[in-house]
């Protein structure tokens, strides 16, 4: 099954809001000290690149496209070459969405040189036993939640260790069935260890708009040592470049211009 094209935006939402209880006090404004743009944006056969084009006019922000490293999707170089080619006649940023560690194996690196920007998240965790736990999938079940959080962790950590990304995507998300413990299980020390990673090899965290994540603390912890950020809606549909908590929160945080990381610049 290709990933979350199952979930319905407003059954998604719903089972989110739980884990950030900011989303019911912050308010959008049109005024903002950073740029507006929208990393995470997939294409379908129901949502175009021109209609992603006639909606990033429509609201004024910038579309990154991102697709999937996959099987299903795009397998090699053959597959990647055509992917930007098709791309690079519009006003967008081009990139792609691994799910898993080592997809990389698949490509040369003069081809993946060619991308704008590679985005990643954990969400496909190891479950040690061959497989992989799908978190965003609503019936993840979690039967012992430290042990869960360990696992996590490591891959996480992995991710931000090992593979040759840009941005960390849908940073602290958390399986609904656990995600009511949120501020319990994202410790001061679990944070830190993700943002010490990401500064190490200068990885940029994507504040999501779909999960509502991360919360202001960890943006705060992030801004404060030097971190650079995006936005990313996650939408195959008109909610593209929508991102009203990801400004929302950006605001309340303070983030500037030079909070932001644009792929072709340095992070």
């Amino acid at each position: 099954m290709k990933r979350r094209t199952f979930i319905k935006n407003a059954g998604i939402t719903g089972g989110m809001m739980m884990i950030s209880p900011l989303s019911g006090k912050l308010q959008p404004s049109d005024s903002y000290d950073f740029p507006l743009i929208d990393l995470h944006v997939h294409l379908t056969n129901t949502f175009t690149i021109d209609q992603a084009m006639d909606l990033a006019e429509k609201r004024k922000v910038k579309f990154g496209i991102v697709e999937h490293p996959a099987v299903w999707a795009i397998k090699n170089d053959a597959d990647l070459k055509k992917h930007i080619e098709k791309l690079r006649k519009y006003p967008v940023f081009i990139g792609l969405q691994p799910m898993t560690t080592g997809w990389d194996k698949n490509f040369s690196p003069e081809m993946l040189a060619k991308l704008d920007y590679v985005l990643m998240d954990p969400q496909t965790v190891p479950d040690g036993k061959g497989d992989y736990l799908r978190i965003w999938n609503f019936d993840t079940y979690v039967e012992n939640t430290e042990e869960f959080m360990e696992r996590y962790m490591e891959h996480c950590l992995n991710v931000l260790n090992k593979e040759p990304i840009n941005i960390f995507g849908w940073p602290l998300f958390l399986p609904v069935c656990i995600a009511r413990d949120y501020y319990t299980l994202w410790t001061e020390k679990r944070m830190q260890q993700i943002i010490t990673a990401a500064k190490a090899r200068k990885i940029a965290i994507e504040i999501n708009d779909m999960s509502h994540t991360p919360h202001d603390k960890f943006i705060l912890m992030a801004k404060e040592q030097g971190l650079k950020f995006t936005f990313g809606s996650d939408s195959r549909n008109s909610n593209a470049g929508r991102l009203d908590y990801s400004k929302a929160v950006a605001k309340k945080c303070g983030l500037k211009k030079e909070d932001f990381y644009i792929p072709g610049t340095k992070l």
